[in-house]
């Protein structure tokens, strides 16, 4: 813990576990065609992609998300309205990711499971069958066995990868301090 509070050597003031952002006002973090109030505001696809950017290489642990808003600009409340709406934000979006990487980790695991009991099956039912049918059915029968083995192992390993970066930076962002400072 005392390492994480050590300022970067590069002598910025920043800690290095922070996402140091600086702001003109709280209008830059929220999206500027929504209308409702801070509390339900969306968030602007550039915050967005400058916290996922800032936030790759850092440790999930001790996350801090400094934003610094001109002192003259700072309001409390909506500090709180804010911090508030982000938690939320970034709360339902690591739940939606994490239901997103187990529902096709899942579904991947039992078109796995139905490969290999359709192919026990196949081979196990091929050998009490005598002749040259035998010849003939174990290639068409084993098709759909091996794809479902390898679109399942697909599923398990390559489309949970892609969902991976969000779901570990949502995870990350859940679980972070947001702090407003004044510059």
């Amino acid at each position: 813990m005392e390492e994480r509070k050590e300022e970067s050597e590069n002598g910025d003031g920043f800690i290095q576990g922070n996402i140091p952002l600086i702001i003109n006002s709280y209008v830059d973090i929220f999206s500027s065609f929504d209308s409702r109030s801070l509390s339900e505001k969306a968030l602007s696809v550039d915050f967005i992609s400058e916290v996922k950017r800032a936030a790759r290489d850092r440790s999930e642990e001790g996350l801090e998300v400094v934003i610094s808003v001109p002192k003259e600009r700072r309001n409390l409340g909506d500090e709180f309205k804010i911090k508030k709406r982000l938690r939320e934000h970034f709360h339902k979006h690591f739940i939606e990711k994490e239901r997103e990487m187990n529902k096709i980790k899942k579904e991947g695991f039992w078109w796995v499971v139905l490969g290999v009991v359709v192919l026990l099956g196949v081979l196990f039912g091929l050998v009490n069958l005598e002749g040259t049918t035998i010849g003939l059915m174990l290639p068409i029968l084993e098709i759909p066995c091996w794809f479902l083995i390898w679109e399942g192992m697909g599923k398990i390993l390559l489309d949970s990868r892609k969902i991976e970066p969000d779901f570990l930076f949502y995870k990350k962002m859940a679980n972070a301090s947001i702090i407003f400072k004044g510059y």
